[in-house]
């Protein structure tokens, strides 16, 4: 059994300083729910995935948006619609003609392939292209023709969502 690694508190000051420095600029640069910019720092140093609830135009998804250029983390954003599919999001197996003039399957990875994923009103998603995040956001990595692939890390999914209330959204599964 390993024991675990107990740091002082001068050992912290580096990375403490560097979370107040980040939500400084955070609070700078959007302006009010200082504290809803914390707790989404700290899902994201807890290393878990968030999902923040509003009504449209309430800064969700410049708030995650921000956050990413702040953390100089690989951002990439997928707005979520009744028509997207699992392989919009994950990436798909493309046949293409090779220089030889053979054909072979290549796989062109999805918007899922960054550190951070804005899945942008994920409740307007059907819930099979929903459930399609489960193993990235469990594993971090995707299974496409019985082949897996790693995610970069740091990896995290940033869903925004609109009330349940709004027409034409789907409600999320517990597991997610």
């Amino acid at each position: 059994m390993s024991t675990p690694t107990v740091l002082k508190p001068e050992e912290l000051k580096p990375a403490a300083e560097l979370c107040t420095r980040a939500l400084e600029q955070l609070d700078r640069i959007l302006l009010g729910r200082s504290d809803v910019h914390r707790l989404v720092l700290i899902g994201i140093l807890s290393r878990g995935h968030i999902l923040l609830e509003g009504l449209p135009g309430l800064g969700k998804t410049a708030l995650i948006r921000t956050l990413g250029r702040i953390l100089q983390l690989d951002f990439k954003r997928v707005q979520f619609t009744p028509d997207l599919m699992p392989g919009d999001v994950l990436g798909t197996h493309i046949l293409q003609d090779t220089v030889s003039g053979k054909r072979e399957m290549t796989f062109q990875p999805g918007p899922v392939f960054t550190n951070i994923l804005l899945a942008d009103e994920i409740n307007r998603a059907s819930p099979k292209t929903q459930s399609a995040l489960l193993e990235t956001m469990q594993e971090s990595c995707v299974t496409l023709l019985g082949v897996t692939r790693k995610l970069p890390q740091p990896f995290f999914v940033l869903a925004s969502q609109n009330p349940i209330e709004l027409e034409g959204t789907y409600p999320l599964p517990e597991a997610q």
